[in-house]
């Protein structure tokens, strides 16, 4: 009985071994046939890791290939959670908290998830960087990453724009121009030990990231500091609302300087408003005043309407026209066609719309581009508001052609009015001139543009002499250069008022010319939005222009063509 004991004892051993070693070579059997492929892509994942290079982002140029944004390199921390003890978290947040000014809960709950990577902090300095070293702690890394800085600061902020945490373009050229910019990530293909360790081998695939390309613009770092101190000197002493210029050469539509106030530094963006990063001259739109007037005049004389002889009796400063009475800035009698324009008269100017009429003014103020945009290579252009001529009221005829009930951009009035300046041509703006690879070897150019032909370079030269007229004896007296001759014209528009209605206390000063008067190389537009206590464009802007043009010309080395004045620079 005991050796039958013992025997059934042998068997139930003998059955559970076998049960067991049956289980295993079936698991075995399973795993290496049929998980045999998913486990080898876990174990590949393990050991073969995917790295992602970031491309150098292109520079931005000025036209004389000044850098004015370009890429550095800079450490991030990130962290690897998986290889930390779970007991060193604490004390890790804790440490990282205090070096990098971040959350102390917000650190850990980042450690405490099972990942292989997470970033702690983006483009940290390099005093930061070295602390971190300091700590020594193999699961908290530093990573080279790519930074935008803009040697300039804020010089030509709503121009060149910037870009994100991650080198990606969000405003102005920086945006626009993302494309060319960025250029293409490349890949490294890395086998790792168990401790994730970089093991050599010739089997580490790799593909090199591609560079982006850089923009050269056509603006002059030269010009637009000078066109920035100006425009900084009339916002703070007129303490405006805001402010804008735009300086262009008017032959082929090149933007040389263009800047708004108020203004950000695009290396510290994040603490600016967002509204401070809109670029006035293209984004918002004003009634221009009594700036418009040199196109209704441009269309009386192209049309063969007037002669600009022709005389004007201008109501000794009030004109009654469909129940409203239209006033002029002092009373005025009987004046030419060239002083209706050159002394800004309201009453002579609507006299000489209604001989016009409003089916030909809105042709031409249409082909001028208001109304339209301008293609000018900026984002967030708007058209600006121009309505039909069966949308007109009874009044619109002696509002329209002084500048009221239509709404214009800085960027549509300089690009008309170089349009005067140029011989009768609209180009379209021009703010990059061209993209370039590294090698410095041109990818893609930008050439000039003509719209259309406005007018003829007779009707261009006749309105080219009023303008001076305006700078030499009119309301345009501030804008008066020294060795050269200069055209131009004044503004003083009213706001419309949220309720309606024109407000008696808020007003757009502007002033637009340009210089040398016969052979002219820029185009400038001044705009002050809300100046006080003092509102005229010829006190406000003018002046503006005045100092710019001055600067800018003598740093063209502009040979003087006023009677007395020397023969070069």
């Amino acid at each position: 009985m005991h050796k039958s004991f013992n025997k059934s004892r042998l068997f139930v051993v003998f059955i559970v071994f076998i049960s067991i070693l049956t289980f295993y070579l079936t698991r075995i059997i399973y795993l290496q046939i049929f998980k045999s492929k998913d486990y080898s892509i876990i174990a590949d994942n393990q050991h073969n890791i995917l790295l992602q290079i970031e491309p150098q982002r292109g520079d931005i140029y000025d036209r004389n290939l000044r850098k004015m944004a370009i890429d550095c390199k800079v450490d991030s921390v990130y962290a690897v959670p998986i290889e930390m003890p779970g007991s060193d978290k604490g004390e890790i947040a804790a440490n990282l908290s205090r070096l990098l000014d971040l959350n102390e809960d917000m650190i850990l709950a980042r450690l405490n998830q099972e990942k292989s990577f997470v970033w702690i902090k983006r483009e940290v300095d390099k005093d930061t960087s070295e602390r971190i070293e300091d700590l020594n702690l193999k699961s908290v890394r530093l990573l080279k990453e790519h930074k935008r800085f803009y040697p300039n600061g804020p010089l030509a902020s709503h121009l060149i724009g910037f870009t994100g945490i991650d080198d990606t373009g969000l405003e102005g050229i920086e945006l626009l121009y993302d494309g060319y910019l960025r250029g293409t990530p490349g890949w490294r293909w890395t086998v790792r030990d168990a401790k994730r360790r970089d093991i050599i081998s010739e089997d580490v695939k790799f593909i090199p990231p591609s560079d982006g390309l850089s923009v050269v613009l056509t603006i002059d770092e030269a010009m637009q500091h000078i066109a920035e101190n100006s425009l900084d000197e009339v916002f703070k002493k007129y303490k405006a609302k805001a402010a804008s210029i735009i300086v262009m050469d008017p032959h082929n539509g090149d933007i040389l300087a263009l800047a708004s106030r108020p203004s950000f530094n695009p290396n510290e963006f994040s603490t600016a408003g967002a509204d401070l990063y809109r670029n006035r001259c293209v984004t918002d739109m004003y009634e221009p005043g009594s700036v418009f007037k040199v196109f209704t005049a441009a269309c009386a004389i192209e049309e063969g309407l007037v002669d600009i002889n022709q005389n004007f009796f201008c109501e000794d400063g009030e004109y009654r026209i469909a129940g409203r009475i239209l006033h002029d800035h002092k009373p005025l009698g009987t004046l030419t066609f060239r002083e209706v324009i050159e002394k800004s008269s309201n009453i002579g100017v609507c006299k000489i719309a209604e001989i016009i009429g409003k089916e030909r003014l809105y042709k031409f103020i249409k082909l001028f581009g208001f109304g339209e945009l301008t293609g000018a290579d900026i984002p967030g252009e708007i058209e600006g508001i121009v309505r039909r001529p069966s949308e007109w009221s009874a009044v619109s005829i002696s509002s329209v052609p002084i500048g009221q009930e239509i709404a214009v951009t800085s960027m549509q009035l300089v690009t008309a009015v170089s349009a005067i300046a140029n011989g009768g041509y609209l180009m379209k703006p021009r703010v990059v001139r061209e993209v370039r690879d590294s090698g410095g070897n041109i990818i893609k150019s930008f050439d000039p543009a003509i719209v259309r032909q406005v007018i003829s370079t007779e009707t261009a030269d006749i309105i080219k002499d009023i303008m001076k007229g305006v700078v030499e004896s009119g309301t345009g007296g501030n804008a008066r250069l020294e060795g050269y001759t200069t055209a131009g014209k004044t503004g003083t528009a009213q706001k419309v008022e949220a309720h309606g209605g024109y407000s008696h206390t808020k007003f757009v000063a502007s002033f637009v010319g340009f210089a040398p008067a016969v052979d002219p190389r820029i185009t400038i537009l001044v705009t002050v939005d809300e100046p006080r206590p003092v509102y005229y464009g010829g006190s406000v802007a003018a002046p503006v222009f005045r100092d710019a043009a001055r600067d800018i010309l003598r740093y063209m080395k502009i040979e003087y063509d006023k009677p007395g004045g020397a023969v070069k620079l």
